[in-house]
């Protein structure tokens, strides 16, 4: 890369080049397609980081910190950018992102790991001048000098305000969400600062990897056989894997007989196939069935009682996915490219439906951290039409005696509850169903009939499920 901000060099003083340092690099351009193309890490990153093992330049260590590096950046990044900003002499938005990119990558080594302060220091100001050149660098430097001159929790003491004169805004800092984020969460929560506060730090948590055992195509015995691999916790076709485990590096994920699936996603395909049913149960729909993980577990449950699985994406390129993911499936199914608003089925066509409908993503914090930077509240409204004409879809979709499951990867009231009661005033002949049973071992499920999972309660992403059944 040229430098076009080196100073001039002092007299008689030999020009040294920057140290390259691999992991560094990787990490930094990570975070600025995150910030540049609004990528998102957990899609970025396994390339980047095949790359540099097919360069040589990597082994399983620095893939780690790598990892550790981009992940820790973002799930962190409302609490530096507090104490950059404390750090500086200028509004933050001043500050160039690509500076600012590499200040946050110094803060979390600083902050945020074990790594030693002068080597911390030293390492991203080298890193500042291959990326941003020496003139930057003498920035950078100056800056984590006075990072380095305090820990953590003696920062969010100096930054964060007191939690008796703003506890949202004091949660907001010391736990890395947006102010709005941490009240909605609080809201879904029903109040208590225990809650919000364990909820706020399990997000800031590495998740785990969790696998599926698709029945009648793998079983949980076999990837309990893997190295790393430990039971499910909830779910009967889920198995673990523990920190460092690799899922490309197992055959049945290889083949597509197991798949990485949240346990979570996984129970509430299992609580709608465990759904009681009147009459005939021969017909099921996933009608916003991308990627595919919940439209393959389902498949395999409903071939095991030999009904047929439908699903429907009304993506193509998602639609392929589920494809994907379906090949294989011991019985009969068929994948579509549909909208499920505007539906090529006949009312009344089907025993059991999913609407796992698109939402902002708030109970998939741990997996994705740039989404809470990245969401608006105003989100909320251009998702809440779509969310209440695909219930509708799906209500019309089922015949009367049979359930539909209206699911979001988010806890946010206006994305679940809002959405159920909205459309049961709208339809006198639907009634929920207590979906608690059907989650047999689950704890802290709340009163019902709806069910919330949280990451702090239950480990799984906070997932929200309704289960309505059609009366008339």
């Amino acid at each position: 890369m040229s430098d076009t901000s080196r100073g001039p060099r002092r007299p008689g003083k030999p020009y040294r080049r920057p140290k390259k340092d691999p992991v560094r690099i990787l990490a930094f351009d990570a975070l600025r397609a995150v910030d540049e193309r609004d990528a998102y890490a957990n899609l970025v990153l396994p390339p980047l980081l095949r790359k540099a093992r097919e360069k040589g330049d990597f082994d399983a260590r620095d893939a780690a910190l790598a990892t550790e590096l981009v992940y820790g950046t973002l799930r962190r990044q409302g609490t530096y950018d507090a104490v950059i900003a404390a750090c500086v002499d200028r509004p933050l938005r001043e500050v160039d992102p690509p500076v600012l990119d590499v200040l946050s990558l110094g803060a979390h080594q600083l902050l945020g790991t074990r790594i030693p302060t002068h080597a911390a220091v030293s390492a991203t100001v080298e890193l500042a001048r291959v990326v941003l050149g020496d003139g930057r660098a003498k920035f950078v430097n100056a800056v984590l000098r006075k990072v380095a001159q305090a820990d953590l929790d003696t920062w969010i003491e100096r930054v964060a305000p007191p939690y008796d004169e703003d506890p949202e805004d004091h949660l907001a800092v010391v736990h890395s969400h947006p102010r709005w984020v941490v009240s909605a969460l609080w809201d879904s929560l029903g109040g208590g600062r225990a809650g919000i506060e364990e909820l706020l730090a399990a997000d800031n948590e590495r998740p785990e990897v969790t696998l599926v055992a698709r029945p009648g195509r793998a079983t949980t015995e076999e990837l309990l056989g893997e190295e790393a691999a430990v039971p499910g916790r909830w779910s009967p076709y889920a198995v673990r894997l523990a920190e460092g485990g690799e899922p490309g590096a197992i055959e049945a994920v290889r083949d597509g007989r197991a798949g990485v699936q949240d346990e979570g996603s996984q129970l509430v395909a299992l609580a709608l196939a465990n759904a009681p049913v009147e009459g005939r149960d021969e017909r099921w729909l996933d009608g916003c069935a991308g990627p595919g993980g919940k439209a393959a577990l389902l498949a395999a449950l409903a071939a095991e009682r030999g009904a047929v699985l439908l699903a429907s994406e009304k993506q193509p390129h998602r639609a392929g996915l589920v494809a994907k993911a379906l090949h294989g499936n011991p019985g009969p199914y068929q994948v579509i490219a549909a909208d499920g608003t505007r539906p090529p089925w006949q009312p009344g066509s089907f025993d059991r439906v999913l609407m796992d409908v698109p939402c902002t993503g708030l109970g998939a914090l741990r997996r994705r951290p740039e989404a809470r930077w990245r969401r608006r509240p105003e989100d909320l409204e251009g998702f809440a039409p779509l969310q209440r004409g695909l219930l509708r879809s799906a209500l019309d979709a089922v015949r009367v005696g049979g359930v539909v499951g209206y699911a979001t990867c988010s806890p946010h009231l206006a994305e679940t509850r809002a959405v159920v009661e909205d459309m049961l005033k709208q339809h006198p002949d639907a009634e929920l169903v207590d979906a608690r049973p059907l989650l047999p071992g689950l704890p802290d499920l709340g009163e019902g009939p709806d069910v919330q999972l949280w990451p702090h309660l239950h480990g799984t992403d906070a997932m929200y499920l309704a289960l309505i059944r059609r009366t008339g």
